[in-house]
């Protein structure tokens, strides 16, 4: 592994085996879902509207048999995981860096009575734990943008995907357009260097012979999902103090800001992509 890659996976693991964002992300984000949700109004509920989005990915998938094996990449607590499973009862494979993400996995998993499927690893998805060609589709929710070689992981779905699977994914991305240095308060919340596009990814695409599917522009639920976070932390901060550092909590609202900002200013960009091998 490069030292860029080794640098990035320590960072995120880090950041999100830390006490404080796995309490936000578990209390405020959306508990089982911890990514951007598809909302009908402005003031959706967050974790309504992500679990929109895990029912929309799915319903692209579409027909997905009990035989299926599906790797979810970056996978969180597990929310999609245990949704695919009851709704296909077909076998999942979570690869996640951030061993206390992965515990609260495990022990909703077992809760819900679905540990017969559902296997967590504890693993980069830069160097997914998974045979070649074992896969039927692979699945990522907001998570490729803490890679440190994003290429890298693209190659890894590719290795795993059995020939004609197909790869879903959603991540937080710049704007085809965006201006250079603009995003610096952006990236500077998650210790980020970079982020990519949906030019990034088409070209990748492109060079691993991957067919594209579908590519849903779906960026202003960013800036909603964005805002609806940033006012559910503001409304529970007095509750929270005690359990989630004040310092953390500033920084998030913050940080939250500078996205909710350079969203509004088309300098982001959010969607389903969605290729097949």
């Amino acid at each position: 592994m490069s030292a860029r890659m080794v640098e990035a996976t320590a960072t995120a693991r880090d950041y999100y085996n830390s006490n404080d964002a796995d309490l936000f992300y578990y209390e405020i984000w959306g508990g089982e879902d911890i990514h951007i949700g598809i909302y009908r109004s402005a003031d959706d509920e967050i974790a309504r509207a992500s679990f929109r989005t895990v029912a929309t990915m799915a319903h692209m998938l579409v027909p997905v048999g009990s035989s299926a094996h599906i790797a979810d990449f970056g996978a969180g607590y597990g929310g999609s995981a245990r949704w695919l499973a009851r709704a296909y009862s077909c076998r999942l494979s979570c690869v996640n860096l951030s061993e206390v993400q992965n515990e609260r996995n495990r022990q909703m998993t077992k809760a819900a009575g679905l540990g017969h499927l559902i296997e967590v690893h504890d693993a980069s998805f830069e160097h997914a734990p998974l045979p070649d060609e074992s896969c039927d589709h692979v699945w990522s929710q907001d998570s490729l943008l803490h890679a440190g070689d994003r290429a890298r992981v693209l190659e890894e779905a590719d290795r795993v995907l059995k020939p004609g699977g197909t790869i879903i994914f959603t991540d937080p991305m710049q704007a085809g357009d965006c201006p250079e240095g603009v995003l610096s308060p952006v990236l500077d919340r998650l210790q980020l260097a970079t982020l990519a596009s949906i030019a990034f990814y088409r070209e990748a695409a492109r060079r691993l012979g991957w067919k594209e599917l579908s590519v849903r522009d779906l960026t202003p639920h960013l800036v909603t999902h964005y805002t609806r976070v940033r006012q559910a932390l503001a409304v529970r901060r007095d509750e929270l103090v005690g359990r989630i550092s004040e310092a953390y909590m500033d920084r998030m609202i913050a940080g939250l800001g500078a996205w909710v900002d350079a969203g509004a200013r088309g300098h982001l960009a959010w969607g389903i992509l969605h290729f097949r091998k």
